[in-house]
């Protein structure tokens, strides 16, 4: 959505070579474990650096419905692929009226189940509450939900989400911490602190609110640089892999797709949780194939995957 051009003049322009004409680091699905659902992007708020542009107007990604979400999971299991997780991302999951029911199909299949949440007043509806309050006890431990807690004090958080977003997602994670919940977070890396910084203010905060997480583990306190379009960054060509001692299975495009539903059109696969809205990066409505290939022709590829080492996944 957004020109990444303009920094990288020349670069991410053809999948096959780099801009100085060497091979293109290509990745290929090696099994898909997690399957994302892109529940919709409409958002009870809307966030200073949104990736995704979620907003409580933004309708580029439709609400997913049940049985597109169980058509593409029967799809992927019967194709062979060692699923074990699904992941739920929007705009802000909770929204969308179907979502309770996504959970515990996801739940019943036997696989875990990870929710992205802001843990505001969507979740805490009673509605809400009460299917998940259910779904604990029907499945204990199976269900994680990683808020997105940008930073460990408000005044960084709220910059970025708004006023009082900081307090309200904190009254949430105590409610999810009462029902027995496994709780995640999601920081980002605007603050200008060390790595070191940001966690040691995260276990305070844990602490003081009561909360079983574990700031020092990368899965439960994830910390996401940030995905600055604007800044130049280098391609990832295929001798990168030996250079940065990497393998193409590190990165998440070779064990995991996201089902995002664009405004008027069937459900289809984007092989990035990052860029839903990119043309190359859309593998198409089939089922994902083993072996298909990624070309990491975006910034993002390179600063978010590559050389950030991040994932979406838990």
């Amino acid at each position: 959505m957004k020109d990444h051009l303009s920094a990288n003049m020349g670069k991410f322009i053809d999948p096959a070579t780099t801009a100085d004409g060497q091979a293109r680091a290509r990745v290929a699905l090696s099994g898909l474990r997690t399957l994302w659902i892109n529940t919709g992007t409409l958002c009870n708020i809307a966030c200073a650096h949104c990736y995704i542009e979620s907003s409580p107007t933004n309708d580029a990604l439709e609400y997913m419905r049940l049985a597109e979400m169980q058509s593409a999971l029967d799809g992927v299991i019967q194709e062979g692929h060692p699923v074990e997780e699904v992941g739920f991302t929007g705009g802000e999951p909770f929204l969308n009226p179907a979502f309770p029911a996504m959970i515990e199909d996801a739940l019943k299949r036997g696989l875990r189940v990870l929710v992205l949440s802001n843990a505001m007043k969507p979740m805490m509806r009673k509605r809400c509450q009460g299917e998940l309050s259910r779904l604990q006890a029907a499945y204990p431990g199976a269900m994680t939900l990683r808020i997105s807690l940008d930073h460990h004090t408000a005044l960084w958080h709220d910059l970025e989400r708004g006023e009082g977003a900081f307090d309200e997602s904190l009254r949430g994670m105590r409610w999810l911490r009462d029902q027995g919940i496994k709780t995640a977070v999601a920081g980002r890396g605007f603050a200008g602190e060390s790595e070191a910084a940001q966690r040691a203010g995260y276990a305070t905060l844990f602490a003081q609110e009561g909360l079983d997480i574990d700031a020092a583990d990368p899965e439960a306190c994830v910390l996401f640089p940030e995905m600055d379009v604007t800044a130049e960054v280098p391609e990832i060509t295929t001798s990168c892999w030996g250079i940065l001692d990497k393998s193409p299975k590190d990165v998440m495009c070779a064990s995991s797709r996201m089902l995002v539903k664009r405004k008027g059109e069937a459900p289809s696969f984007a092989a990035c949780t990052l860029l839903p809205y990119e043309p190359g990066f859309d593998m198409g409505h089939e089922t994902p194939k083993l072996g298909e290939e990624v070309a990491l022709n975006h910034p993002h590829c390179a600063k978010f995957c590559v050389l950030g080492g991040a994932s979406c996944g838990g």
